[in-house]
């Protein structure tokens, strides 16, 4: 029943609110489709809160849920998701706002689409298909590039030219595949299998251009997730751009940004390897320089000792040492000649002076009788006794005539 009111007769502001809120609360829980615009978290609140966009008007509405429904989101609620929330229509009449108290929330759309990927995402890191151990690096110079993408594609230009840019001498075997829509992973797996029988083919490239969440869904397909799992060459995914993440980027050994960014990764930049080469060139040559320039110099050293200048100055040095020592040993010898002559001489002097004969060449003789004795004393001599006198020079044979004693 509608409200009379009248310039003399208005209603008051609460009474205004009030009626809308009891309007609204007959209104009941309603299913409600929308895009997360804002999420807040509050750290220490159990309630989260997010606005609700209209997908098509410009009309937003916040909404109030338990963070325990947010949490249990499988993939995790974020902003831009589409959601469909079941939820009961509040009016604060204090400040007059309206709001939703969500008691349900749904990912749907895109949204569920997401769910999807982020629940196989889950089950295949837990088979450790996206381990890090598990990622080759590609080689440095590939015989051939293995290139899987549509055929006249811009992804395929801008690899290809970007590659060829930096190094003009690669050379790319391409397999052509649809890239989108339901055949797409079918035969993204053929063109994969067969760059892998290739004997040439050292890294393989799967490039797409940048696209709509719904076209990209085939790179996330769990069956082209392990082909490329299985292959043993190394896979480089350039699938979108760069906030668009497939599956196939965790698959794959190396994740180019976009095409353009994989044609710069499977080759080297030959002017940036030429300026490397150059640079090690120069810096040899510098070491073998100052090698050599330590090596003269050591060598300048060497001949300039008086050893390497003048090799006879050591050989005259000795000579002039052997002389001197030889004069030495000659002083030495003789002067130890000198005083053992004088050593012997004083010795046969000394030796001398103690012989009997020096006693009988001052005069004295030694008598002897017949028998050799020596006479000492008168006593025993009687005349006519014979005897021998023995003085320094010779002998003398003695006849006794008279013997005479004297006081001693």
């Amino acid at each position: 029943m509608a409200l009379e009111t009248s310039p003399s007769a208005p209603a008051p502001v609460r009474q205004i609110a009030m009626l809308i809120s009891g309007y609204v609360d007959r209104l009941g829980a309603v299913w409600v489709e929308g895009q997360v615009a804002q999420l807040n978290r509050r750290p220490g609140l159990a309630t989260v809160f997010l606005t609700l966009r209209d997908a098509v008007a410009d009309i937003s509405i916040p909404v109030t849920a338990q963070r325990v429904y947010v949490d249990s989101l499988n993939p995790p609620l974020v902003e831009g998701a589409s959601v469909v929330v079941h939820a009961k229509p509040s009016y604060y009449a204090a400040r007059g706002t309206l709001s939703l108290q969500a008691r349900e929330i749904r990912m749907v759309g895109l949204g569920e689409l997401l769910a999807q990927i982020e629940r196989r995402r889950q089950l295949l890191a837990a088979e450790g298909l996206f381990a890090a151990e598990l990622k080759r690096r590609p080689p440095f110079l590939p015989r051939r590039v293995g290139l899987v993408t549509a055929p006249n594609s811009a992804a395929e230009r801008d690899v290809v030219e970007n590659a060829r840019r930096r190094w003009p001498g690669v050379v790319f075997e391409t397999a052509y595949a649809t890239m989108q829509g339901p055949r797409c992973a079918g035969e993204v797996i053929d063109a994969l299998e067969r760059l892998e029988r290739h004997p040439e083919v050292d890294v393989v490239v799967v490039a797409r251009g940048g696209g709509a969440v719904e076209d990209l869904l085939p790179f996330s397909d769990e069956g082209l997730l392990r082909a490329v799992h299985r292959l043993r060459t190394p896979v480089v995914s350039a699938i979108g751009h760069e906030p668009d993440s497939p599956l196939l980027d965790l698959v794959a050994d190396v994740r180019a940004s976009t095409p353009t960014d994989a044609g710069r990764l499977v080759v080297p930049d030959v002017a940036e390897e030429a300026r490397g080469v150059e640079a090690a060139r120069q810096r040899l040559r510098g070491q073998l320089a100052g090698l050599l320039h330590r090596e003269d110099a050591l060598l300048a050293a060497l001949r300039s000792r008086p050893a390497l200048a003048d090799p006879r100055s050591l050989v005259d040095r000795r000579l002039e040492e052997l002389a001197a020592l030889r004069e030495r040993s000659r002083r030495t010898v003789r002067h130890r000649l000198e005083r053992a002559a004088d050593d012997v001489e004083s010795q046969r002097l000394r030796a001398r002076a103690l012989s009997p004969l020096e006693v009988l060449r001052r005069g004295y003789a030694v008598l002897q009788d017949a028998d050799g004795h020596v006479v000492a004393s008168v006593a025993g001599v009687a005349p006519p006794q014979s005897l021998s006198a023995r003085v320094a020079d010779g002998r003398l044979a003695l006849a006794v005539t008279a013997v005479e004693e004297t006081d001693a």
